[in-house]
């Protein structure tokens, strides 16, 4: 995993909530911004897949922002905020595997034909019997 921690920067704000005087005087929400396009430690083939699937997450300026207000310090919020992002960030570098087509084995392809002529039977037995 690349160390981009260095391209973040930080905003602050007043965190909302309980908290009494503190939250009214202190600013101790902080919001994580990386530029995702601009990165130095990532390909451009990263930096696509990246925006790809945090599009909702990346803002007009084309900035990943993550917020935090977890914690009462500043300095814990932005340490959770930077570590958010580091998930987010490595989580959306993971490619899916393809998908395999497997193919029914022949037991089992004999086992539901034979369960759909037993219950064809069985209705069929419910019948009556044909008038001659």
């Amino acid at each position: 995993m690349n160390n981009f921690s260095s391209e973040i920067s930080f905003k602050t704000a007043r965190s909302g909530g309980k908290g009494g005087q503190n939250v009214n005087k202190v600013e101790t929400m902080v919001e994580a911004l990386w530029h995702v396009a601009s990165s130095r430690f990532f390909t451009d083939e990263e930096k696509e897949l990246i925006q790809a699937k945090l599009q909702k997450k990346i803002n007009k300026e084309g900035q990943l922002a993550v917020r935090s207000s977890e914690a009462r310090s500043q300095l814990e919020n932005k340490a959770i905020a930077q570590n958010k992002m580091e998930r987010l960030v490595a989580k959306s570098l993971i490619k899916p595997k393809k998908r395999k087509p497997t193919k029914i084995s022949k037991e089992a392809k004999e086992k539901r034909l034979d369960s759909k002529k037993k219950e064809s039977m069985k209705k069929e037995m419910r019948k009556p019997p044909p008038l001659m």
